[in-house]
């Protein structure tokens, strides 16, 4: 894997994070800056760009209007699963994993990432883009913003050895607790196939995730690209049959409306297989 390849990963991770930005700041319908201005103001080319605006429309961020330009797509519809009072079960994911370090920079959080951490705009943080693999193979870009208050002496030799929570909890005194996880389908760009060994347009999985410590403090704000040829995210659902819960309302998953006979409560555990 070239420098190239890995360049370009990191590039498109700038300009889908001002991106990103845009959209959060805004409601739907409304309209974003032309491809023109984006360039100019984020200095990349057109089809540096595009990749990311194509990103977005595939999973359903943005929307394009030919001749009119692209605009906020509507909210999506979120389902949320999770135990009730019995604590949330991940087992880990399957296979030797094992990481290793495209880019570690120290940079400001800026305003989208300070909001998710909780931290001002200017706050230190650090950034880790790591190559996943298991067994040797490529199976995910992880993009890690961390306070650097939280972890001033992170060496690149922890982030490629063992587990990141293992060292923050060993090294830097920081005790993880729970984690806010969302899962949508994408694609990958060229450069992030030539890193994942993948083709273009290859389907893959896109997981977000924000981590907070045992006071309820943000640790850690990451997303994930994993290939979707060889990764997928199992859920086990325990269907209550005798809970004194009211029924819950909406639609559940892969379960149809109605399907529910009897008053109940789902948990859930769930786990990542790697084939």
């Amino acid at each position: 894997m070239g420098s190239g390849s890995s360049g370009g990963v990191l590039k498109r991770e700038r300009v889908r994070d001002h991106l990103l930005g845009l959209i959060e700041t805004r409601h739907a319908g409304d309209a974003i800056p032309s491809e023109r201005t984006l360039c100019a103001e984020l200095g990349v080319s057109r089809p540096t760009l595009r990749s990311a605006v194509d990103e977005l429309v595939a999973t359903g961020l943005l929307v394009r209007e030919h001749g009119r330009g692209m605009f906020v797509a509507p909210a999506k519809i979120t389902q949320e699963l999770s135990a009730d009072d019995t604590a949330f079960v991940v087992p880990r994911a399957s296979g030797a994993w094992s990481s290793r370090i495209l880019e570690r920079s120290t940079s400001q959080a800026g305003a989208r990432i300070g909001r998710k951490l909780r931290v001002s705009p200017a706050a230190e943080l650090i950034y880790i883009a790591r190559l996943r693999l298991v067994n040797g193979a490529p199976m995910a870009i992880e993009h890690l913003h961390i306070p650097a208050e939280l972890a001033p002496g992170l060496t690149p030799q922890e982030l490629e050895s063992g587990e990141l929570y293992d060292h923050l909890r060993e090294h830097h005194q920081v005790y993880v607790h729970e984690a806010t996880q969302s899962i949508e389908p994408t694609v990958v760009n060229e450069a992030e196939a030539s890193v994942l060994d993948v083709p273009v347009l290859s389907p893959a999985l896109l997981i977000e995730r924000l981590t907070l410590d045992t006071s309820g403090r943000p640790v850690e704000y990451v997303h994930s690209l994993y290939r979707g040829d060889r990764y997928r995210i199992v859920s086990r659902l325990a269907l209550g049959t005798s809970s004194p819960h009211p029924r819950p309302q909406g639609h559940h998953p892969g379960i149809p409306p109605g399907d529910f006979a009897h008053d109940g409560i789902i948990t859930s555990s769930t786990t990542g297989d790697a084939y």
